[in-house]
């Protein structure tokens, strides 16, 4: 007579389900491709990131320069050059991040490709965001260093920016995700670049200074995560100041905003 422990069937170890966790390797599984990935086109990348910027503060610097000699005691290159590390950093964080994104999701079916391993959207997110943010943390520095050929006095703050614009393209990064993920066509892309990306630039304080601005412009700079990266490398630069816990409180909150909701987002184009 068989007993009941014959009919037991055994059960390998199941595989428990990570809910609302990164895996430490799956986040560098998604990093180790992206660069792999990047050592393919990074010239071309690096050049546009970084040239830009610098036409930009040179046509600024010295087509303003020219005209207004200084701005809030400070010399108008110095004051431009110390402004336009937010736009390096906006355009080498929210545009590779709303293009590419969207192509490897919809063209190239990349991200399929990464689902089938032990990953998932969340750690793609992050992974993209992190690689994307490391980048415009590098390529932020460039119109400091062009600046200084002009006539900016280096200071140990300056070792900081690095930090500040990879905290900024963090955040930036995650908006364009979050954009991508959002969108149902690239061409929609534009209305977001027209509307809120090029008006928060230009009121960033980047090429002049907003305190000459009407009551509400300037209340609604304080939503602007670019204003707050201009002020935090001028004060980098020049001198802290006690605002500036206010400044990082509101690029730390921007970026995790924008962080969750592109991880929501995504996993819903991925896997929903």
């Amino acid at each position: 007579m068989s007993s009941a422990a014959d009919t037991t069937t055994t059960v390998g170890p199941r595989r428990r389900r990570r809910v609302g966790r990164l895996d430490r390797s799956a986040l560098a599984g998604v990093l180790v491709r992206e660069i792999v990935n990047f050592s393919s086109f990074w010239r071309s990348t690096t050049f546009s990131s970084t040239v830009e910027p610098t036409i930009y503060l040179l046509a600024f610097g010295f087509g303003f320069g020219s005209l207004v000699a200084t701005v809030n005691g400070l010399d108008y290159v110095e004051f431009v050059g110390t402004g336009t590390v937010a736009t390096a950093v906006l355009f080498s964080s929210v545009f590779p991040a709303m293009f590419g994104t969207f192509v490897k999701r919809e063209f190239q079916r990349t991200y399929d490709a990464i689902l089938a391993a032990p990953v998932d959207s969340e750690e793609i997110v992050t992974g993209e965001a992190l690689w994307i943010a490391a980048r415009a943390g590098t390529y932020g520095c460039v119109p400091l260093l062009v600046a200084m050929v002009f006539g900016l006095d280096p200071s140990w703050g300056m070792l900081l920016v690095p930090f500040i614009a990879f905290l900024t393209g963090f955040g930036w990064a995650s908006f364009g995700i979050f954009i991508a993920a959002l969108l149902k066509s690239i061409d929609n892309f534009n209305y977001v670049t027209s509307t809120v990306i090029t008006p928060l630039m230009l009121v960033a304080g980047t090429f002049f200074p907003i305190d000459r601005l009407p009551d509400w412009a300037r209340f609604l700079a304080n939503f602007n995560p670019l204003y707050h990266c201009v002020e935090l490398v001028r004060h980098a630069s020049f001198g802290f100041e006690p605002v500036d816990v206010w400044h990082l409180s509101a690029l730390l909150a921007f970026g995790l905003v924008m962080w969750r909701l592109a991880v929501r987002y995504m996993e819903k184009r991925l896997v929903d």
